[in-house]
């Protein structure tokens, strides 16, 4: 047997280097040994490097943002309200819309639209934004018509700070009262059911910008006279409040009748952060709830203001507003003990209650409670107002931030944007949204703190890892991100999609993926750890990594590099594989030489890396990656951005590898005269993405098409 393995592998070894030319290709690149530079990659100047290009690029997008905020605020202060305002603007429903007499509808006027590759190739106007309203708002409200009368001056801003950073995408207005103005302007189309549920009041983006981060106690009452249709709204209630919470809030509930019971026994006593699973595991038990017994407040509220007052002396939690939502139907007195005990005189925690039902017998305790601790009452006796006297407690949140001007930037974790273009295929891209509150200047109501709207902007998060190049990374080599809560916004195993029969679909969890699940090598979490602060530091770790769709598994060991990227709750890191990775091949080739070998037939370029850059100047959008680099050299396209180190590598291997052509051809010739011996193709590829391939045997025998 040992004699056969022998014969079998020497034949095998024989065949393969005699017509893959792999000794010729070794003995070119020893000739020109002497004129080559190696150096040693630095993991951690190249993180930093990166970072810095990071950090100016997302500052780019946050002045954009701020510009509109300021535009914004001043259109609000020389804007007069006017209750009889009749205006005609885009309603992005309504646009290009004729009625039976081929008259444009009424807010649907003609607006020209456009594909463009930019915005996934849908059908934008660059010129102009349009306004979207949720079915639920009526399009002629005087408040919508005045508020989207004011924010027409938004138009030109949009235009211009397209033009100043062409890499801009999304840029939008979502103001308080419920419409949305995008730009570029889109024509909307409703669901199945003709609804448009978007609301922008209610996406993540929106919610952030406009409160600091939360620890939020929420109180039910379970009692008996909760029974029937109190219950649901109380369900529901208590479901929309958890959908405003977010990753940097922190929440628990506690449902009370005879005695206080947590509703997860498990976080009794503790507050837990509003991540996704935590919420979508407190809904599925607020919705086992049932009604029984006798209510008593005061425990429950005692037990409320016991845990917020640990977490904030524990330095703990949001470390921003504390709140407790009471839901009930009634309360039998205004149990000023409890709260002169706890909460007063400084009242560091709000209390927002919310009286289920039509009955008015115990209205004034529990308004009472309500606005002796700075919160907010409201009554909800049926399903639809709930959605409304939720959103409420925001603007009471949000107060303080706006009587001071504080304009926080707030950057998201990565989501897709489905949900705004449900009704268009497009791409799933992975983005984070910038966003900044709109606060009212007016001097007469500046001390309501009244919050206009939230100013937003996506950003891809693949235009930022453009900025870390592969070819800089070496073999195995990449960079990810992640946020200050651990998540990741990007990283090559992060699989966010699914296939459900043919259609691609989005993982329930998947923009809350933790970076403990996709380096699990890091069992000590130092890694983890050190990002989520935001240091900047060096590990190396013993990795496993599949390839070829996970067939193989290479052992390798790995330097990880990691800093933050200032201004935002980021963190970058790069990983280098030891061996091939710590080092970078400098050759030097003239232009000429270099370009006469690069237009030869049987060469490519990796289309997927950036060369040249050719996505934001129209002119340029339809050259390959390979056309774009010749007339880089040639000169012919003066304007053409380009990376002038990538250029050089290529130029150098399309020199060293150009005999592998002849060598190939020769080869093929001699072939066709003896007897085919299974060979059908021979092709190279080089660590600067260029590839070269030459056939053996006609294109129609090849037996892998």
């Amino acid at each position: 047997v040992k004699s056969w393995a022998d014969a079998f592998g020497g034949e095998l070894y024989s065949i393969v280097t005699k017509y893959s030319g792999s000794l010729l290709l070794q003995k070119k690149y020893k000739d020109v040994e002497p004129t080559l530079k190696i150096k040693e990659v630095d993991g951690l100047e190249l993180v930093k490097k990166f970072s810095e290009q990071m950090e100016s690029m997302l500052r780019r997008k946050v002045e954009a943002v701020e510009r509109l905020v300021e535009a914004a605020e001043d259109a609000d202060l020389n804007h007069e309200y006017n209750s009889s305002l009749e205006f005609d603007y885009y309603n992005s429903l309504l646009i290009n819309d004729k009625d039976e007499n081929d008259n444009y509808v009424e807010l649907g006027d003609e607006f020209i639209l456009e594909p463009n590759e930019h915005f996934n190739n849908l059908l934008v106007n660059t010129t102009y934004s349009d306004i979207q309203l949720p079915t639920n708002v009526y399009n002629k409200d005087p408040d919508i018509l005045n508020g989207v009368y004011m924010s027409e001056a938004l138009n030109p801003i949009f235009v211009d700070n397209f033009e100043r950073d062409p890499t801009l995408t999304w840029q939008y207005f979502g103001s308080s009262t419920g419409f949305f103005r995008l730009y570029p302007g889109i024509k909307w189309l409703p669901d199945e059911n003709g609804v448009i549920s978007f609301d922008c009041r209610n996406r993540g983006w929106y919610i952030q910008a406009a409160t600091s981060p939360k620890d939020i106690v929420i109180i039910v009452d379970v009692s008996g006279s909760m029974k029937g249709l109190r219950m649901t709204i109380a369900k529901h209630t208590i479901t929309t409040i958890l959908d405003t919470l977010g990753e940097n809030d922190f929440v628990n509930i506690i449902a009370y009748n005879d005695y206080v019971h947590f509703i997860e026994p498990c976080f009794k006593g503790i507050l837990v952060q509003a991540d996704r699973d935590n919420r979508e595991h407190f809904k599925q038990l607020v919705d086992e709830l049932q009604a029984k017994g006798v209510g008593t407040v005061n425990k429950a509220l005692t037990e409320s203001f016991k845990i917020l007052r640990e977490f904030r002396e524990a330095g703990q939690g949001g470390l921003c507003n504390q709140a407790i939502m009471l839901i009930t139907d009634g309360a039998v007195e205004d149990y000023e003990a409890v709260f002169e005990k706890y909460n007063w005189p400084d009242r560091k925690v709000r209390v927002f209650t919310y009286l289920i039902g039509r009955e008015v017998t115990f209205a004034p305790n529990v308004k009472w409670i309500a606005c002796n601790n700075k919160g907010y009452y409201t009554q909800i006796s049926t399903l639809a107002d709930v959605q409304e006297n939720v959103m409420e407690y925001l603007h009471v949140l949000s107060r303080p931030m706006v009587i001071n001007h504080d304009h926080d930037i707030i950057w998201t974790e990565a989501y897709m944007d489905s949900a705004l273009f449900a009704s268009q295929a497009q791409s799933l891209l992975l983005m984070t949204t910038v966003a900044m509150p709109v606060f009212s200047k007016k001097n007469e109501t500046r001390s309501h703190g009244i919050l206009l709207g939230v100013v937003g902007s996506d950003v891809p998060l693949r235009e930022l890892l453009k900025l870390a190049p592969r070819y800089k990374l070496g073999v195995h080599g990449y960079a990810f991100l992640n946020t200050n809560n651990g998540y990741i916004l990007s990283h090559p195993d992060l699989r966010p999609l699914y296939k459900e029969g043919k259609k691609l679909k989005p993982k329930p969890n998947y923009n809350s993926v933790d970076l403990s699940e996709v380096e699990w090598e890091d069992q000590d979490e130092i890694l983890r750890t050190a990002m989520i602060n935001g240091e900047t530091g060096y590990l190396s770790m013993d990795v496993k990594v599949p390839v070829d769709k996970g067939k193989r598994v290479l052992f390798l060991t790995n330097d990880y590099f990691f800093t933050d990227i200032s201004g935002t709750p980021f963190s970058l890191g790069v990983v280098l594989s030891r061996g091939h990775g710590e080092y970078i091949l400098l050759g030097n080739t003239s232009v000429e030489e270099g370009l006469h070998d690069l237009l030869q037939p049987d060469l490519s370029l990796a289309n997927e890396w950036i060369y040249c850059i050719t996505d934001i100047d129209p002119d340029h959008r339809k050259l390959s990656q390979l056309e774009a680099v010749i007339r880089f050299l040639t000169g012919e396209e003066p304007d053409l951005e380009c990376d002038e180190e990538l250029v050089q590598e290529v130029l150098f291997d399309a020199v060293v590898t150009a005999p592998m052509e002849a060598y190939w051809t020769t080869l093929a010739l001699n072939m066709s005269m003896e007897t085919g011996t299974g060979v059908e193709m021979a092709f190279l590829g080089t660590r600067a993405g260029l590839m070269r391939s030459a056939l053996y045997v006609g294109s129609e025998k090849i037996s892998n098409r």
